[in-house]
């Protein structure tokens, strides 16, 4: 039933994109027959749409891999429920048209993603789930606070009339803090620098499957509202050289972090939180490439993330062990999976032609024409990701494991990570609809903020 609602959902995800994508009229729903502007309303613009494919995507694949993962007590613990919560808070930040209502979505997703977390109730997952909390918390104080301002300032929190009217309305007080609530709190959702700690202790906590999901949505949901607001409403003219040095210590930092890590968990982790780095380079150059270099990463990143963490619970399900140290023998026990597991490990560092490479070419392009600084960060970033992608797959799959069987990878994970290792390798060769769609995201978010 849970693979059968993954499909369905996907196949009403790609249903909207096409309509999103068409010369139709807008799609927009308002539930409860409330007016515009009072009831709570949803519309196919983009990016929205193609992050909802993407999403559902991931949900579907992570459905295939819980048939081994998760089993019969984690089920009538509420997994399905939970998961399909926290798909539906996501879609629902993606397609929202009313600020407020964003802040809401991030809120549902929270309490879905605090009731997998805990899935097993033992103690390491209370703290993860502890810490994780008190950081969305602090986090949704200083969003919800934005808003507040805005919404004193301007009489409305729809999205596209925020847009013009922050565009007509002088500069103030008011408006600038709203800016910087915003971004402060936005950039802890997003897990940047200096906010970025939470994230790999709170993953490690939830059950693979579960993590994976956290990876592949959670950062870009609160990178995704990032985008809406500062290129969006703001037309990408707000706090651009604060969000600059933010990425390029996130892409470092947490490409560093990564190289330290000896459980595979925390090691993802920190890397999650550097790809979104490159992101909001993409954002930080405050130009329509750079918008476009972000939305092609956010779509190329959502899908490896996921499938990177879908193949460390597969290894730790061979080898019984996160740790590095005892972990491997996986290209000769499973060479299927170790094909697998290539592509988006491959694709993490950059190599063409897979989608990460021209995902980073992207932002590098971008930062090279407005902020060659920042160029310059995400190309150490890469150097220093290749570095940590080789020491994972040497430890994990390329040497032998001494004194122990290598178990075989159950065709259900297998099966899971083919779908986004799959998709995986038709960005990377057929770049360009993606590229399209995203070049048509930056034009509309520069539309809701009068840019050109």
């Amino acid at each position: 039933m849970s693979i059968a609602a993954h499909a369905a959902i996907l196949a009403g995800a790609v249903a909207l994109l096409v309509r999103a994508l068409s010369a139709e009229p807008l799609a927009v729903t308002i539930f409860g027959g409330w007016p515009t502007g009072i009831g709570v309303g949803f519309a196919a613009r983009l990016p929205g749409a193609v992050l909802v494919v993407v999403a559902a995507l991931i949900a579907f694949a992570a459905a295939l891999y819980a048939v081994a993962d998760i089993g019969a007590r984690r089920r009538a613990g509420g997994y399905d429920a939970l998961s399909l919560a926290m798909l539906a808070a996501v879609n629902g930040a993606f397609l929202t048209t009313d600020l407020f209502n964003l802040y809401v979505w991030f809120e549902l997703a929270l309490v879905a993603a605090l009731g997998l977390i805990t899935l097993d109730r033992r103690e390491a997952q209370i703290g993860g789930a502890l810490r994780y909390a008190a950081f969305a918390m602090l986090g949704a104080t200083a969003i919800l606070a934005g808003i507040a301002l805005l919404y004193g300032v301007t009489g409305t929190l729809d999205l596209a009339t925020l847009g013009r009217l922050l565009r007509t309305t002088p500069p103030s007080v008011a408006t600038a803090a709203a800016a910087a609530l915003l971004l402060g709190g936005l950039a802890l959702k997003s897990g940047l620098f200096p906010f970025h700690q939470w994230l790999p202790s709170s993953y490690a906590a939830a059950p693979v499957t579960a993590a994976a999901v956290f990876a592949g949505l959670l950062t870009k949901m609160g990178f995704y509202a990032l985008a809406v607001v500062l290129a969006g409403l703001w037309g990408g003219t707000t706090l651009l050289l604060p969000l600059g040095l933010i990425a390029a210590a996130t892409m470092v930092l947490a490409a560093l972090s990564a190289l330290t890590q000896t459980d595979m968990r925390r090691l993802l982790g920190y890397h999650v939180a550097a790809q979104v780095g490159y992101m909001a380079a993409g954002l930080a150059t405050g130009t329509a490439q750079g918008v476009t270099a972000a939305v092609f990463y956010m779509i190329h990143s959502m899908i490896v993330q996921a499938n990177l963490f879908l193949g460390i619970g597969a290894i730790r399900r061979a080898t019984g062990s996160w740790n590095l140290a005892h972990t491997g023998g996986m290209i000769r026990s499973n060479p299927l999976f170790a094909f697998l597991f290539a592509v988006p490990m491959l694709s993490l560092a950059g190599i063409p032609p897979l989608s990460g490479f021209w995902a980073k070419l992207l932002v590098v392009r971008a930062g090279l024409d407005a902020a060659p600084w920042l160029a310059v960060a995400a190309l150490l970033s890469a150097l220093i990701t290749i570095t940590s992608v080789a020491i994972l797959w040497s430890e994990a799959c390329w040497k032998s494991l001494r004194g122990r069987r290598v178990r075989r990878v159950p065709p259900a994970m297998l099966a899971g990570m083919g779908v986004l290792s799959a998709a995986t390798l038709a960005i990377g060769l057929m770049p360009e609809p993606v590229l399209r769609v995203a070049r048509l995201s930056a034009a509309a978010i520069a539309r809701m903020g009068g840019g050109a």
